[in-house]
């Protein structure tokens, strides 16, 4: 193939920086299905910044530069031939490393999976080549993707876009980076206690954990497989109603609901356990956003939830047993191949015998109905914190023993890891920003398989608010000397 010329490129790059640092995934698509910049054009700015932005903050484990480019070209000359267009044609994207392409490394965060090469795509990673995605490489991610913070002991820590000296949240640690600081238009993340709505938070961006068995799990490396969501992160609620369109294998158009009303939507308040223990300063600025959604037209309701402790619990068993089953072998031949803290987790897994996991999978019904009654049967959605502290810093997450930093995982966890085991969607949506200058951001939680509800509300909020516009400091790093 006859190499295409970059002098129009990079001159067009310099000119047009600052207005495509303002696009999202939806602008960056019509731009290219109008002819404004071509996925080749698109496609080398994007991977400017991923080489330059993302090995600063180390988001990125691998950069797929010249096939990107040769499928970004085709995709052109697709175009110019007024051949179909896929719903993300031309766009670059990059991934969580555990969301597999086939021939491509993908160590999944560790040592001991450092020269795996897989045989064959994830089913999603199908999807967004079918819908004409351009693949430029592979994500940072927590090791085996157990960790909140971004921590990996293998491949370095991964850096927030906001202040290079905070976490950024895990496991879809250079997802959230990559979208954050505009590297990418979006970027499939995983989710098994939190792991796209701690990192979105954290990097101020939005996140969505789809009902559990929405989206094909198929081809991504498992954590726990009854938990294990895969989701979109991205700028915007839109954006993420678009690529979840695309996850789903075009099902259900989740773009064509966003311009309903929300007036008269329930958003609940649960008066237990969500909203305990938390900072002073987070809840100030999460409590600041209830008159947006009452001047949509919403109501605000208390919501007198079941008691979460036995529901947490019943997740950390079903976690720790599959986690066990699947590093089972590994922990027996290469112990020492694994983070403290990462095994320490894995481990919990023996404590628990085949009558406790049957156990808590057969609970999950019952917690579920009585979710579904003391809950949605009063509201639409659920109001709640995504994490309830303040992003840690990178220093302040590994200090101390090993029982300090588990201490502070759980926190992290505290009012995510029960909509894994109880199934239901949630989003994460940028809703402020701390006394210390960092991204806040809230769940919506609803129903089985209300999506479409989900996304609208956030939408909706975002139609009123600019949170997740707001571009970090690292986003105006220059990509050329």
């Amino acid at each position: 193939m006859e190499k295409k010329s970059t002098i129009g490129t990079t001159k067009l790059i310099q000119n047009n920086m600052n207005d495509i640092l303002h696009w999202d995934l939806c602008t960056a698509v019509d731009a290219i299905k109008d002819k404004k910049i071509s996925s080749y054009e698109l496609t080398q700015w994007s991977i400017q910044r991923l080489k330059k932005i993302g090995g600063t903050l180390n988001a990125v484990f691998r950069l797929d530069e010249e096939s990107a480019l040769k499928r970004a070209h085709v995709l052109d000359d697709l175009q110019a031939h007024h051949r179909p267009l896929g719903m993300l044609h031309g766009v670059p994207f990059a991934h969580k490393d555990l969301i597999l392409m086939a021939g491509r490394s993908a160590h999944i965060g560790s040592k001991i999976l450092k020269k795996n090469i897989p045989e064959k795509n994830a089913v999603v990673m199908d999807y967004f080549e079918a819908a004409g995605q351009v693949y430029c490489g592979s994500l940072h991610m927590t090791e085996f993707a157990l960790g909140p913070t971004g921590f990996n002991r293998h491949y370095g820590h991964a850096k927030n876009p906001w202040n290079e000296k905070m976490v950024c949240g895990g496991s879809s640690s250079g997802s959230a980076i990559a979208v954050s600081a505009r590297l990418v238009f979006g970027a499939i993340g995983s989710d098994t206690g939190g792991s796209i709505r701690h990192p979105a938070t954290m990097c101020g961006v939005t996140g969505l954990k789809p009902t559990s068995a929405l989206v094909n799990i198929e081809g991504t490396f498992p954590l726990a497989h009854t938990l294990d969501c895969i989701g979109p992160l991205a700028q915007s609620a839109r954006d993420c109603a678009k690529m979840l369109t695309v996850l789903t294998h075009q099902d259900k158009n989740y773009e064509l609901s966003l311009s309903s009303s929300v007036a008269g939507f329930k958003v609940g308040i649960p008066q237990h356990y969500f909203w305990e223990g938390l900072d002073t300063n987070i809840q100030d600025v999460l409590l600041e956003n209830i008159p947006v959604f009452k001047a949509l037209g919403m109501h605000i309701v208390d919501i007198d939830n079941p008691l979460m402790q036995p529901i947490n619990d019943m997740m950390a068993i079903v976690m720790a047993v599959e986690a066990l089953e699947v590093h089972h072998e590994w922990l027996k031949q290469r112990s020492e191949d694994y983070a403290d803290q990462v095994r320490a987790r894995i481990e919990l897994g023996y404590q628990y015998s085949d009558e406790d996991y049957r156990k808590a999978l057969d609970m999950r019904k019952f917690y579920r109905q009585q979710f579904d009654e003391k809950v949605f049967g009063t509201c639409d959605v659920l109001f709640i914190p995504t994490i309830q502290v303040h992003t840690p810093s990178i220093e302040g997450s590994t200090r101390g023993s090993l029982e300090d930093v588990l201490k502070g995982v759980g926190r992290l966890t505290h009012v995510t890891k029960a909509m894994n085991y109880l199934g239901y969607p949630s989003i994460s949506v940028p809703g402020g920003f701390s006394e210390q200058g960092m991204p806040v951001g809230f769940q919506l939680v609803g129903r089985d398989f209300s999506e479409d509800k989900l996304l609208t509300i956030a939408h909706a909020y975002q139609t009123q608010t600019d949170w997740h516009r707001r571009l970090p400091p690292t986003a105006f790093i220059k990509e050329a000397s």
